[in-house]
């Protein structure tokens, strides 16, 4: 862009004027930087000092226009055109042009071109002023530059004063400093420097403790003693795995006004302030309508129809795996009633946004609302909610009588065809297959009610439709009589909605939730393919409508093209005031989940998950590392990988040429493929600053989409058919990885294992809200599922001792953790038995309860309980919630856990797989939310507690009984088998409750059956006993 009016290099006549700053130094020596405009509040007379010096500011080499350090910034086609990976030859001349620029990068002409225009507005972020603070980095700039200062300022060297191809100087960088859109910031040391501390002095107490134990035997019963520390050991090794993770805990923040500055603001790459933020899709899941109520899964809808993010940008997908016409209808009926909604949200900035959570708030809705007519419009659109949910309860009932009256008449049709061709009388094998119909009078294409061939679950087509288009690019402002509302001045759009139902067929593993998932992937690729992707729960809605806001300023933050995903925190509504089995789960979320932010990131949970969709797609990150050594304490810069030779290594993803293995892995649809690099380009983060690796200019993502048109729709319902995965790498590096139970947690493994990061966005409102079984059995079923996943996982070749070296060595060890767990049960059941079994036989676990044993116990426990409070002082769990954790840790772990390692072990060794049938009662109570809490529905799962607990009771009567009736009381004895009984038996406390029912409905059969088994059991082992040592009672 040099032209012949640029002044020539050596003239010093022609250099534009140099910008003078006012500053001050601190006590320490470092220069801070004041404008002219602000008020200097210094005291006394030290203002003069700030009159007289001044620092000349200097353009510094590593801030030239133009010059790019990456030397891989995006310089293809636009967002919707062709692929933009580049041949090898041009690779080698991108960096043939680094080298002749210093190693600052370079490029192609008209990407440079295109970066100049970026730099040439007075704007523009600062490249030198690194820090919220506006202080220029001198040092910096002195050690790379080789700098040099003059009496009391830093001027400027002839030859890097200006630049004579762009005409730019500092002072066009100077005006406003470079923000970052997140903050990272460590757990304060006054917390975290005790919590690791207390950690290494519990861990040394460990080791000395077992040390000791194991050198001083109870020789009075050995088994006792053995079976004791088998288990302490594995306790202490299971308690290392849990707390290795957590050395690194961290905090994130995220700016969202430095959002809108950055992407939706006017420049001269975007003059009229069109949002420049990449799409979303937004991927919900359902089955089962008769489970998953479709009033539920339609106020999810609602939420994120609504949600504070361009309305251009947004797509919304449902999958309906079992293709009921009841959710294809309910979907319908949410669209309808979302254009009165979503209008009426975004009016009076309504949270949440989902409408049975908004109107069922205890709180003042007129609170903060200004809008004088807002008690009218709620007054009115709560009307209308009423009426839109008698319209999707009265659904079946609808669809039912009008599938008779299609019916009846097609049965007459037939009748009278029948009767036609046979003479006038009706075969006597006359049958007509009622069919279920559409509300336009065709035929279903999903599953019917009285399913046949090609119209059942698991055997039909599939389905795709459109419910609400593509919206303009522009918004659409509503009038002051829209549907009894006014809407003037408000946007009245709705994102683009697609309902769902991949095809499936007999013969075919159709995978479950990650199949499904996956369809979704390619029908929204080829749809919208919007380069991020949200995926919720139908039960899951969006509580806070700036969450994805939040989640895009990590991925477009400097570095966020290293983030594959980003995992918001579950929460979760209608859990029992104490949360008597652990439903909230915040010890995992706000614990362990923050931890391992500071690691290589958190783990994936199923839904409330952000991923980048290129990751998703089996691809490497464009920078990672790779750790060796035993801790993996050697890091270095990881290699390029190129094609490798076996493509069923994890270690090796595909990373070769693009027109070589694309095809081969992701199916045969040139479409897809296409659209891969698209996708790639798009959730690249902003290029606005040097440092800023990888990135796209502005301005890239203003063009409109595309409408859709009738062969585009024709490839996405190509695309979610059965055997469209034929012969394809999906499920196996591609997508959602199937082949587990807990096919989040693999998928995410697979990623890290690439060497992409993730992040855990805790947001000050909650992102997202879903409900959770709150009754004993459900609760046990679910934590069964997950730790049946755990134990496949262990099993498999997704063990992390198998993982790559792109893995963190603290990484490893949580996810090695995520495999092992179950096995804790095992251990744990034995040790519940273990106060009973010292009861029982007078002995215990030592020979005596010597001052060593005491204080090493003491120690231990001590630690532990510092520990615990200090990672709630980090976290912000509450204790109660801690306490409610390690009860259920105990319940989980002699019932779920164990029965999950049972099932694993004979699925691995003998192919076996045993299924836990249960039998509910139902309970039905309008008055009481908490109902369910009180349902008793027996699961073999119960089993094995209520042994623990009977023989626990029956250990303490008969350990009681014996001191009391000993001639020599063995006190001492008769206190730790008590101590370590009662401490069992407090810990399943809330199953205990869960087994008796409702409040002030207790069985009393319970509390006659408890004390008559304690009671004949301690009589008869007295009286064996008593035969034996007759000599040591008094009868």
């Amino acid at each position: 862009m040099a032209t012949s009016s640029n002044p020539r290099k050596g003239d010093p006549s022609n250099r534009p004027p140099q910008a003078v700053k006012f500053s001050r130094r601190t006590s320490s020596g470092r220069v801070v930087s004041l404008s002219r405009d602000d008020d200097l509040d210094v005291p006394g007379d030290s203002q003069n000092d700030f009159i007289n010096y001044t620092v000349m500011m200097p353009p510094t080499p590593d801030n030239q226009p133009g010059v790019d350090a990456s030397g891989d910034k995006p310089d293809g086609p636009g967002p919707y055109g062709s692929s933009r990976f580049r041949t090898e030859s041009q690779r080698r001349m991108g960096g043939r042009g680094g080298e002749d620029d210093d190693g600052a990068g370079g490029g192609n002409a008209s990407g440079l071109d295109r970066r100049v225009s970026v730099l040439k507005s007075s704007n523009n972020k600062s490249m030198l002023l690194r820090s919220q603070t506006q202080d220029f980095d001198h040092n910096r700039w002195l050690f790379e530059t080789k700098g040099k200062y003059g009496i009391g300022n830093a001027f400027w060297q002839d030859e890097d004063s200006y630049d004579h191809d762009t005409g730019m100087s500092m002072s066009d960088f100077m005006d406003k400093p470079w923000k970052p859109l997140t903050r990272k910031s460590k757990i304060p040391a006054s917390i975290i420097s005790p919590y690791r501390l207390l950690i290494i002095i519990r861990l040394v107490g460990l080791i000395c403790f077992l040390t000791w134990r194991i050198a001083n035997p109870n020789t009075d019963a050995m088994w006792l003693w053995g079976l004791s520390i088998v288990c302490e050991l594995w306790f202490a090794f299971s308690w290392l795995l849990d707390i290795l993770p957590k050395f690194n805990p961290i905090n994130r923040s995220a700016d969202l006004a430095a959002l809108k500055e950055k992407f939706e603001t006017p420049s001269p790459s975007n003059p009229h302030g069109r949002s420049d933020l990449p799409g979303i899709d937004v991927f919900i899941s359902t089955a089962d309508p008769d489970k998953e109520p479709p009033l539920v899964t339609a106020n999810t809808i609602l939420s994120i129809l609504a949600v504070e993010y361009p309305v251009e940008k947004v797509s919304v997908y449902i999958s309906d795996d079992g293709g009921a016409i009841f959710n294809f209808e309910a979907m319908a009926e949410a669209v309808l009633f979302a254009q009165l909604w979503v209008p009426f949200c975004r009016k009076h900035n309504i949270e949440p946004r989902n409408p049975d959570s908004y109107f069922n708030q205890k709180t003042d809705p007129t609170k903060n609302k200004k809008r004088p007519d807002f008690v009218k419009d709620r007054r009115w659109i709560k009307r209308e909610y009423d009426e839109f949910k008698v319209r999707i309860n009265g659904l079946p009932e609808v669809i039912r009588k009008r599938c008779e009256l299609h019916n009846s008449k097609e049965a007459k049709k037939e009748k009278a065809l029948a009767k036609e061709n046979n003479g006038g009388v009706l075969p006597e094998d006359f049958k007509f297959q009622k069919a279920t119909w559409m509300a336009d009078g065709t035929h279903w294409p999903g599953t019917w009610f009285d399913p046949i061939a090609d119209h059942k679950k698991g055997d039909h087509a599939g389905i795709l439709q459109i419910m609400s288009k593509v919206p303009e690019n522009d918004p659409v402002m509503g009038g002051p009589n829209e549907n009894q509302l006014d809407f003037t001045g408000i946007d009245v759009r709705l994102p683009m909605f697609a309902y769902v139902s991949r095809e499936k067929r007999p013969g075919y593993d159709h995978n479950k939730k990650a199949g499904a998932m996956n369809a979704l992937v390619r029908a929204s690729a080829i749809l919208s393919n919007g380069p991020f992707i949200l995926n919720l729960d139908c039960d899951h809605y969006i509580y806070n409508s700036m969450a994805i806001r939040e989640g895009m300023c990590y991925m477009m933050d400097r570095g966020g093209d290293r983030i594959c995903y980003l995992q918001f925190p579950q929460r979760f509504e209608g859990i029992d005031p104490s949360d008597r089995y652990a439903n909230h789960n915040t010890v995992f979320f706000d614990g362990n989940m923050r931890a391992l932010d500071g690691l290589q990131g958190p783990v994936y949970v199923g839904t409330g998950c952000m991923f980048r969709r290129y990751a998703l797609y089996g691809f490497h990150p464009p920078r990672a590392n790779e750790y060796s050594g035993f801790l993996g304490q050697n890091k270095k810069e990881a290699k390029s990988v190129t094609l490798p030779s076996d493509l069923d290594d994890d270690s090796q993803p595909l990373t070769g040429h693009p027109d070589l293995n694309l095809p081969k892995q992701f199916g045969n649809s040139t479409m897809f493929v296409e659209s891969i690099a698209v996708a790639e380009f798009q959730g690249r983060p902003l290029a606005d600053h040097i440092t800023v690796k990888n990135g796209r200019p502005p301005g890239a993502l203003l063009i409109p989409r595309p409408p859709l048109d009738a062969p585009t729709v024709a490839e996405a319902i190509a695309v979610i058919s059965c055997w469209f995965e034929d012969k394809t790498e999906w499920g196996d590096r591609i997508g959602w990885i199937y082949g587990s139970v807990t096919e989040d947690v693999v998928t995410g493994y697979r990623m890290h294992n690439r060497g992409w990061r993730s992040v855990y966005c805790i947001t000050k409102r909650d992102a997202f809200r879903g409900t959770a079984p709150i009754n004993l059995t459900d609760r046990l079923h679910q934590v069964l599922r997950w730790a049946t996943g755990s134990v496949e996982i262990f099993y498999s070749r997704n063990n992390p001792i198998l993982a790559s070296p792109r893995l963190k060595f603290l990484q490893r060890v949580a996810y090695f953790n995520v495999g092992v767990y179950p096995f804790t049960s095992i251990f744990l059941v034995v040790y519940c038995f273990i106060p009973a079994l010292c009861l029982f036989t007078g002995q215990f676990i030592v020979q005596t309860l010597n001052s060593f044993f005491l204080f090493y116990l003491l120690l231990i426990t001590v630690t532990l309980v510092l520990i615990s409070l200090l990672e709630v002082k980090w976290s912000g769990i509450g204790l109660e919630e801690l306490w409610r954790n390690e009860q259920f840790w105990l319940i989980g772990g002699t019932s779920a856990h164990f029965a999950a390692v049972i099932q694993g072990l004979l699925k691995v060794v003998a192919g076996v797989e045993i299924s836990f049938t249960l039998t509910s009662k139902s309970v039905e109570d309008e008055d009481d939310i908490y109902a369910d809490l009180h349902v008793v529905k027996w699961t073999s799962l119960f089993i094995l507690p209520l042994i623990i607990l009977v023989v626990n009771i029956a250990g303490l009567v008969i350990g009681i009984s014996r001191t009391v009736y000993s001639v020599i009381p063995q006190w001492n004895r008769l206190i730790g088998g008590t101590f370590f009984s009662f401490w069992v038996l407090s810990h399943l406390y809330p199953f205990v409750k869960g087994l008796m029912g409702r409040r002030g409905r207790v069985p009393t059969i319970i509390y006659i059956w408890t004390g008559l088994i304690g009671i004949t059991c301690s009589l008869l082992w007295l009286l064996l006993r008593g035969g034996n040592q007759g000599a040591d009672f008094r009868v």
